[in-house]
């Protein structure tokens, strides 16, 4: 009954009477509930002051301890056209197994014959190179004959000089010959005619030395005649000189204008058959990319571009593939509140999706169904979530994960940190402290030694 009405039946009616009453109404429950309430609070009391493990949980989900072990999608670096599957979802592939064939769409890849005839071009221009190696020998040599034939001419006109300069020595030892001779006879001459007009000459006598002057006066015109004739000798012999050096400077100067000419055709010969090289290179290579092969052992996952005859543009996910052989890890978030609690090393107790487990955060020991786990990375820059990433290894001392556990499945982790008394984690829990700040012993005889 409510009781809410103003006639109050158990004032009118005395219910002691009944046995019902009898067995309700008595002082003797008061003592049971006094003493189950004591009770409890001695109990309660005393849990207050058993031990109790902090700890920081986080949520995450396994993955695989290496870089290489992760699962992956394989992409094409070169735009295609799917021509045909050698391979089915699930399936086991070994390192350089063909997964799929494809084909160009890019039209200036469309010969069949590319590779062949940019190695034709290569040949051709090769050949081109030596032909021009034997024109830049062939003006070397020309160039070579060129000085030496310059050398000989320069030497005879040098010994013509030589042999102008000699004769106009001659010329001149000649010329005062003469003039010692002209001498010689006019004073014979003027002898002759005095001794004539004292009466001991005969006019014969004055005529012959008359004649004789005569003669060496024309001998002395035509000796300086030669002597003129040897100065203009060295004059032309200077000047065969210079045109001889001209003329051969000329010839050898375009000979080398030939020889460079031809020397930088070879070189851009050269660096032709090189770019053609190149090409030939990413030709053959760009070939061996139509044949999709798998970069390692593992399980195709999923193709991500189906069918027969789809395009596709380069860079884009063609099949997924797991790694057949891998090491598991835990990947887990922390807060950043929490994130200074966290050291390499620690241990951490794991709870995996799938496989039931009673955890006791505070009493790890009575906990069922957990698995060790080891700290091994700790990231320093805050993820999309607003969280720091943990990475977690099993540990060696606990026993060994499931093997049935798989890559992507949840994970629930509790990082194990200081022990205290429960009403001091009550009473941290109830104002909102962190846990308690500690560092590993080796981090704090790192500090100590600096």
């Amino acid at each position: 009954m409510l009781n809410i009405s103003y006639n109050k039946l158990n004032r009118k009616v005395d219910i002691t009477g009944y046995k019902s009453g009898q067995k309700v109404f008595h002082n003797r429950h008061y003592k049971h509930l006094n003493r189950f309430l004591l009770g409890f609070t001695l109990i309660g009391f005393f849990v207050l002051f058993l031990p109790w493990t902090q700890s920081v949980t986080g949520e995450g989900y396994l993955t695989t301890l290496t870089l290489d072990q992760r699962p992956q999608t394989i992409q094409s670096p070169i735009p295609g056209r799917i021509e045909k599957w050698f391979v089915r979802e699930g399936d086991f592939v070994e390192k350089g197994d063909t997964i799929l064939y494809i084909s160009e769409i890019k039209n200036e890849y469309f010969d069949p014959k590319l590779v062949e005839r940019t190695s034709d071009q290569i040949k051709a221009k090769a050949m081109s190179v030596v032909a021009y190696e034997e024109k830049v020998s062939a003006l070397n040599n020309q160039i070579g004959a060129l000085g030496r034939e310059r050398g000989l001419k320069l030497e005879q006109a040098k010994n013509k000089l030589i042999q102008s300069k000699l004769k106009v020595v001659s010329d001149s030892i000649d010329l005062e010959a003469a003039k010692t001779n002209i001498g010689i006879a006019r004073r014979q001459y003027d002898r002759t005619l005095q001794l004539q007009g004292e009466g001991l000459k005969a006019v014969t006598d004055v005529e012959e030395k008359r004649l004789k002057l005569q003669e060496t006066q024309a001998k002395l015109i035509s000796q300086e005649n030669k002597l003129l004739a040897s100065k203009n000798a060295i004059v032309n012999a200077e000047l065969e000189i210079n045109r001889v050096r001209a003329e051969y400077t000329d010839k050898i100067s375009k000979a080398q204008s030939d020889m460079y000419t031809a020397r930088s055709s070879q070189f851009d010969s050269k660096a032709q058959v090189t770019k053609l090289e190149n090409e030939y290179t990413n030709y053959e290579m760009r070939s061996e990319m139509y044949y999709i092969r798998a970069p390692q052992n593992g399980y195709i996952n999923k193709a991500l571009q189906a069918g027969i005859g789809e395009t596709f543009k380069e860079g884009d996910q063609l099949v997924g593939i797991m790694p057949a052989e891998y090491d598991m890890a835990v990947e887990t978030f922390v807060t950043p509140l929490d994130l200074p609690l966290i050291h390499l090393g620690e241990k951490v107790r794991i709870q995996f999706d799938g496989w039931p487990a009673i955890v006791f955060s505070g009493w790890p020991n009575i906990s069922y169904g957990t698995y060790g786990g080891e700290v091994v990375a700790i990231e320093t820059f805050i993820s999309k979530n607003g969280k720091y990433r943990v990475l977690l290894e099993p540990d060696p001392n606990d026993h060994p994960w499931p093997k049935d556990i798989r890559v992507g499945s949840g994970a629930s982790t509790i990082a194990l940190l200081e022990d205290v008394p429960i009403w001091y984690e009550l009473w941290r829990q109830l104002n909102g402290f962190p846990p308690n700040y500690y560092q590993p012993e080796k981090a704090m005889a790192k500090s100590t030694r600096k």
